[in-house]
């Protein structure tokens, strides 16, 4: 799934919709913690998703300081985020990590993007790095968890 997140032409729309983001990346890491096998790789996952929930709140500050309505849930992208780790159960493990590092590319994106939106302040822009470098680590480490089970 290829993202559109971050390249909104209003900082609002951009905030709103990392949110979406942020509800629909939660949504699947919860899906991927039920089903994975590896319990230890569960509570690196749960970690993660902490980073996730921290998201989630600033955005949400953030929405508030801007004067707009925060969605309170994701999108119609959280059928494909949980769908494919749903499907990846029946390949175990690694393609549920498999699985979760494509969602973390959407994530991965849409803070690249955050970060050089014109509209962004030097706190949002601070937050948009911090945010992007949690993505990146989450991405690699699924990304090389996934090849020592394969």
């Amino acid at each position: 799934m290829v993202t559109m997140v971050g390249e909104e032409s209003s900082i609002e729309e951009l905030v709103t919709d990392l949110i979406s983001l942020e509800h629909d990346a939660i949504a699947a890491y919860e899906s991927c913690i039920d089903r994975l096998d590896n319990k230890e790789l569960g509570a690196q996952i749960a970690i993660f998703k902490q980073d996730h929930l921290q998201h989630l709140k600033v955005l949400t500050d953030m929405a508030r300081e801007l004067d707009v309505q925060a969605p309170s849930g994701g999108d119609l992208k959280k059928m494909l985020t949980t769908g494919k780790i749903a499907i990846a159960e029946i390949m175990g493990d690694a393609a549920i990590l498999k699985a979760m590092k494509t969602n973390e590319d959407d994530t991965v994106t849409a803070y690249e993007r955050a970060i050089r939106h014109e509209d962004a302040i030097p706190a949002t822009k601070a937050f948009f790095m911090s945010a992007h470098l949690d993505e990146e680590r989450h991405r690699a480490w699924m990304s090389t968890t996934a090849d020592t089970l394969s």
